[in-house]
């Protein structure tokens, strides 16, 4: 990665980065003129972060390597609210200890994407209960609310399509807005910060901090958020049909999020080798521009740069080697028996027990249970305990083993 300053946000724009800038042509200047300390916040609401989270942490990483300083806000305060953009219901109300936990699996994601630390040049972890639990709430009035009319605050898409769906929404959960604005405008105070970045969903969150400390008589403010990103078929970047892609392996393997990049849709990979590698954009779109069988080379390369930034390389190396397994011919006989599934079928789950009884590879759905009780029924190199699982995209490829001696292979077809 080109570590250089110059024209940064220009670098930005044309890996896909940027979806909207408060103030374009300032920020460039600032850019130009020294270090901009930016924020990136997160709300604890699990105890680790997924693949939808992968744009913000690779901004971070482009932006401390041009030597700008970092901060990394975890929300402690905020999530116990829930933020409520673009959302139909309120979030689960958590505890104290669960969000503990969360914020100390959040973090696992930090130390591995980022140099975290004391010191020049490495992020910082704040936690916005440092100045939020000691607010009082008439204090936060007078020098937050009188600034907010309820007037403007309705226009803004993420509550005015929230109360147009005639879905509820709390005087809790109004306020989100108006403490992410007084977040923003304390790390100015504290840290110098004047960059927030976010998703598109948070732009009006942004802009309200941006605009509260103009009124407040502070420095300049900028936002830049990215785009909310989607996969070929519509689906929320970093969700599959069985959940989330997260980023901790206790939650998913290595192999898994390999699998994951290695499945995706022929028309995805340019765009997610720009955003999710630092490859130099000229390899990016050289790679981008392959077709037909050679596209898989593509992805190939997309899984083990995201593998490798997420879990290191050797883990990338022992993922890929797994993957070059399910796929080889085993013992020079040819290859395995496939089962073919379509896209379409995995991304909305197939259930291997019921799979495996409809191709007549066992008499019933009580044989496919005792068969995992004892151990004989393996994804991969993995025991399925619970047949009932679903096989999703993540698995395409994938070898199902029955006994010591029966092996087929998972494979996708259009």
């Amino acid at each position: 990665m080109d570590s250089t300053t110059q024209d940064l946000l220009a670098t930005l724009e044309a890996r896909g980065f940027v979806h909207q800038t408060t103030d374009r042509d300032g920020l460039a200047r600032a850019f130009a003129a020294g270090p901009v300390t930016g924020y990136l916040g997160f709300d604890a609401t699990a105890d680790s972060l997924h693949v939808g989270h992968l744009q913000g942490l690779m901004l971070m990483r482009w932006l401390q390597r041009a030597g700008h300083p970092i901060l990394l806000l975890i929300g402690g305060a905020t999530t116990r609210i829930g933020d409520p953009s673009f959302r139909d219901s309120s979030r689960p109300v958590l505890t104290d200890g669960q969000i503990a936990l969360n914020m100390a699996g959040i973090a696992k994601a930090f130390h591995r994407y980022l140099e975290v630390g004391d010191g020049h040049g490495r992020a910082q972890v704040v936690d916005n209960a440092e100045w939020l639990d000691g607010l009082g709430y008439l204090d936060f009035l007078g020098a937050v609310g009188r600034h907010f009319s309820i007037n403007r605050l309705l226009t803004f898409d993420a509550i005015k399509n929230r109360l147009d769906r005639e879905h509820s929404l709390s005087f809790e959960e109004f306020g989100y807005t108006l403490l992410q604005a007084y977040d923003f405008v304390e790390l100015s105070r504290r840290y110098g910060c004047t960059l927030q970045l976010g998703g598109a969903d948070q732009w009006a969150n942004i802009i309200n901090g941006v605009e509260l400390s103009r009124r407040q008589g502070g420095p300049q403010l900028y936002g830049l958020t990215m785009p909310l990103l989607a996969t070929r078929d519509g689906r929320k970047m970093g969700k599959s049909a069985q959940g989330a892609v997260w980023l901790n392996e206790e939650r998913l393997s290595a192999f898994d999020f390999w699998q994951f990049w290695r499945n995706c849709d022929d028309a995805d990979v340019e765009r997610f080798l720009a955003l999710f590698t630092e490859l130099p954009l000229d390899e990016v779109r050289r790679l981008g521009a392959l077709g037909g069988a050679e596209i898989n080379l593509a992805k190939t390369v997309l899984a083990n740069e995201a593998t490798r930034l997420a879990h290191g390389e050797r883990a990338q190396r022992e993922a890929e080697a797994a993957a070059a397994e399910v796929f080889a011919d085993r013992d020079g006989a040819g290859q395995l028996p496939e089962i073919a599934l379509t896209r379409k079928e995995l991304e909305e789950g197939v259930s291997l027990v019921e799979l495996l009884v409809a191709a007549g590879l066992q008499p019933s759905r009580s044989a496919v249970r005792r068969l995992a009780e004892g151990g004989g029924l393996r994804l991969g190199e993995q025991p399925v305990m619970d047949p009932d699982i679903r096989l999703t995209l993540t698995d395409a490829g994938r070898r199902v083993s029955l006994g010591k001696k029966r092996h087929l292979r998972i494979t996708l077809t259009d």
